[in-house]
């Protein structure tokens, strides 16, 4: 393939489905890793439930640019597919943390050491919770309720978004009712998260809890972020559809789903470390068996 006869939009493309395949190579990397060594089939499930995060994105970011004329209902279908799939990854992420903790709440299973402690909330939680609470199974089984809110909330609006846009009655004012319960709901699932973390970040340290939550939080972060950037660079005028055959809308979602792909490979790579399969390698056993030898 001689590169210097292709033409931009082929660069393009060509380009994204690189960064796609790369995405594809370090995650079956990672879960091939995980799948040779299983050992603890709970944790890993949930682990690979969410490192295929990154592929999904990437994959589903690519179908969307190759089909960049599509219609406005097919791309609120394709974008409900990763934000539904991101509620579900949210959810195996606080069930991750509770195996690590040894907690059930089913089996309403709390650890003795864990019990009483405090969990301070700021606001605006506080205008409907207590500033300090004790941590018991009431207030565990809450954290888990606001968590799992948005993955109901989040395929119930896109069914919806998907319907109204199909019967043709989809206002602006609609649009942005639903975009503000869908930003409350994202919003309280990941204060959860937080406030989860916060509360027993001493055990979870060996578990490096924060760059795992950061992957996670980093996916959502530039979609949702980027794609504010990109709606107000469309509103001043700084993308215009001059010398294009595309219009201003379609530009804008060419440009998300191009810098999905890339974004993806990054944070393919970065889920190598957070997510790596060390652990139930038998390695970190090894070391801390040496480690108490030379103690001795």
């Amino acid at each position: 393939m001689d590169l210097t006869q292709l033409n931009p939009a082929q660069i393009t493309v060509y380009g994204s489905a690189f960064c796609v395949m790369l995405s594809m190579h370090f995650t079956l990397q990672l879960l091939s890793q995980h799948l040779f060594y299983w050992k603890n089939p709970k944790e890993q499930k949930a682990i690979i439930i969410i490192i295929l995060m990154a592929p999904i994105y990437a994959i589903v970011s690519f179908v969307g640019l190759l089909d960049i004329r599509g219609s406005k209902e097919f791309f609120t279908l394709l974008e409900s597919i990763k934000e539904c799939y991101e509620a579900f990854v949210i959810a195996k992420f606080l069930s991750l943390m509770y195996s690590y903790l040894k907690i059930s709440i089913t089996k309403n299973i709390v650890p003795d050491e864990i019990k009483g402690r405090e969990i301070h909330h700021s606001f605006p939680m506080t205008l409907f919770q207590p500033h300090s609470v004790r941590l018991n199974h009431h207030n565990l089984k809450l954290l888990k309720y606001w968590t799992w809110q948005f993955v109901v909330i989040r395929p119930v609006c896109s069914i919806l978004m998907i319907t109204l846009q199909l019967v043709g009655f989809y206002p602006n004012w609609l649009s942005w009712i639903i975009t503000i319960i869908l930003n409350i709901s994202v919003s309280l699932a990941l204060y959860s998260l937080v406030i989860f973390y916060h509360v027993f970040a001493k055990e979870l340290e060996p578990h490096k809890p924060l760059a795992k939550f950061l992957c996670i939080k980093g996916i959502v972060f530039f979609c949702f972020w980027q794609g504010l950037v990109l709606d107000g660079l469309v509103a001043v005028g700084v993308i215009q559809s001059r010398h294009l055959k595309l219009d201003v809308e379609h530009i804008e979602e060419a440009m998300q789903n191009i810098l999905v792909c890339i974004e993806m490979v990054v944070f393919s790579v970065l889920q190598q470390y957070a997510y790596h399969a060390s652990p139930y390698s038998g390695e970190v056993e090894k070391m801390l068996k040496q480690n108490n030898k030379k103690n001795e």
